[in-house]
């Protein structure tokens, strides 16, 4: 074991780049697509898709499902995407462990294309199934994307006898809409794309690698999180680099544990490469004082009453426009904020306010719409964890379309655009026709629908109660209580459906039965029981949940 782990006591390298199915992180986002793959691979065949930004995880994803896979589940896994048809289809064939015969009046991709599928028909006899994994599949040229379209034709009477995964950056969804390849986009069974992490994620993110790696509690200290998502916005990748150059720094200056500065100090040398022909933020005045009154915005917007003098001094600086040194005043504003609260949100450019009177707090109002009574709230982990005390989940959408609020159908919180630069954030308390209904200070407020989309920025944080922690069921589940449950909900919905024999399994039955309930209430039909499905079938038998749009139709 090397000094340096010694050092904090950890067993094994905590923020390794290396895709180690052990140290994934089950964020809500990676569980979502985890639940797309086994969907994707309980279908008849075709491809499945996982697309995401480089170092989002896509590779640790994919290996911790292979990794979980079932014995009777085959696997041909494709790191070279950068190959031609002969080569792609011989590495297929090693994979697979097929012999190929000699032959000398065939092509080598017809003899590789008809022994894979002679053995593709045995393996489906003695009930195996079989996948292909391509890694960086947007390298794959349009040839070579054919020929896995023409594999997937590979079937017996009833069945398809491939499985394809590809996973690539997002320009694979590009390639794969173009018209030439439209016949393979629609073979297309799931698909997912992966976001980086959320702000609010970052920390267990950290604890979670750290915990797998020994270590007896948190190294990183409060406030790390924020300077982190600040640096590498949630891309979990740059996150491990940022970490690991902290941790080595640490030790360098023979500290136990890591503070935002020092993150921000060992960030220098990863992320300088990014920063190529980018302006030198000390030397231009325009940079220099906008950067100045966003900090100072952030401060004042972040910070409640009792330490509104603490930002007095950053003020001053603005005022007398002295810029010199800007990572002084950078720091002395993330100090503030660090001692205090967290922003409600960080997404760029975007910034929620939170100052606020007795009445006009937007986190205490939405947990009143529950009718739960609250003092002030300055933090979403907070409202979260006052939430879910009484058993609710939050969930905050960054960027919605205006047709999510009418699918949500919870209260939650906006922000407009207040004209002013300065996003602020209200209670949604009802959705109409033609008008919302907004909650601030002085009670209610009305807005024109169309007024109020023009100034929505797509920010909605809204609550909704899960089945004891529920909040996804799929076919192959086993849950006794969970399938009683919604048995109990779907016969009881009004649409005709009755309740059939599970053995407290997710069977092909249920699975039929959830379809159409989907249907019949517009949502996706997709057979999986996820948040929306949840929510919908809470709502017709909870008289107590508020909701935006009145009563339930």
């Amino acid at each position: 074991m090397s000094i340096y782990l010694q050092h904090f006591a950890l067993k094994r390298e905590p923020f390794s780049i290396v895709p180690d199915p052990d140290f994934l992180y089950p964020s809500h986002q990676h569980r979502q697509a985890v639940a797309h793959l086994k969907y994707g691979l309980d279908r008849e065949g075709g491809f499945i898709l996982l697309t995401g930004e480089v170092g989002t995880g896509k590779t640790t994803l994919t290996r911790t499902m292979l990794q979980r896979l079932p014995a009777h589940v085959r696997v041909a896994y494709v790191l070279n995407s950068k190959l031609n048809e002969t080569d792609l289809l011989a590495s297929i064939c090693d994979e697979l462990a097929i012999r190929l015969p000699k032959s000398k009046n065939l092509s080598f991709s017809k003899t590789c294309i008809d022994a894979l599928n002679q053995n593709l028909l045995a393996s489906h006899a003695k009930g195996q199934k079989t996948l292909i994994v391509i890694e960086e599949a947007q390298n794959l040229s349009a040839d070579v994307l054919e020929t896995l379209r023409l594999l997937s034709n590979l079937e017996t009477n009833t069945h398809k006898l491939l499985h394809i995964l590809l996973v690539g950056q997002p320009e694979l969804l590009e390639i794969l809409g173009q018209k030439g390849l439209r016949q393979l986009n629609q073979r297309v069974v799931s698909r997912f794309h992966l976001l980086p992490l959320d702000q609010s994620e970052l920390s267990n993110y950290i604890n979670h690698r750290l915990h797998h790696a020994g270590a007896a509690g948190p190294i990183f200290d409060r406030g790390c999180s924020l300077v982190l998502f600040r640096l590498t916005k949630g891309v979990p990748r740059l996150i491990n680099l940022i970490c690991h150059q902290s941790l080595l720094a640490a030790y360098s200056l023979g500290v136990k544990n890591v503070s935002p500065d020092l993150v921000k100090d060992a960030s220098v040398e990863i992320l300088s490469g990014l920063d190529n022909g980018k302006p030198n933020r000390s030397n231009n005045p325009l940079i220099a004082g906008l950067l100045v009154v966003l900090i100072l915005v952030s401060v004042f917007v972040f910070l409640p009453r009792n330490t509104i003098d603490s930002w007095r001094e950053l003020i001053a600086i603005n005022e007398s426009k002295n810029y010199d040194d800007l990572l002084i005043i950078e720091d002395l504003a993330t100090d503030l904020v660090e001692q205090n609260i967290s922003p409600l949100t960080a997404t760029e450019g975007e910034m929620i306010d939170l100052v606020f009177t007795d009445t006009s707090n937007p986190l205490v109002n939405l947990l009143a719409a529950w009718s739960i009574e609250s003092s002030e709230v300055y933090s979403t982990e907070v409202f979260s964890g006052i939430a879910a005390t009484f058993g609710l989940q939050s969930e905050n959408v960054t960027k919605a379309a205006p047709w999510i609020l009418n699918a949500i159908d919870r209260p939650g919180l906006v922000v407009l655009d207040e004209g002013d630069g300065l996003p602020k954030s209200y209670l949604l308390a009802q959705l109409n026709e033609d008008s919302v209904t907004l909650i601030t200070k002085d009670g209610e407020i009305y807005f024109d629908l169309e007024q109020f989309l023009n100034r929505w920025t797509g920010s909605f944080l809204y609550l909704w109660r899960p089945y004891k922690g529920i909040d996804l069921l799929m076919q192959g589940d086993s849950d006794k209580l969970a399938m009683h449950w919604l048995q109990e909900r779907l016969s009881l919905g009004g649409d005709g459906i009755e309740k059939v024999i599970t053995g407290g399994r997710y069977t092909e039955a249920v699975k039929d039965q959830v379809i159409e309930f989907q249907r019949r209430h517009n949502l996706d039909a997709d057979g999986i029981v996820g948040r929306q499905t949840l929510m919908r079938l809470n709502e017709l038998f909870d008289d107590e949940i508020p909701r935006l749009r009145g009563i339930a139709n």
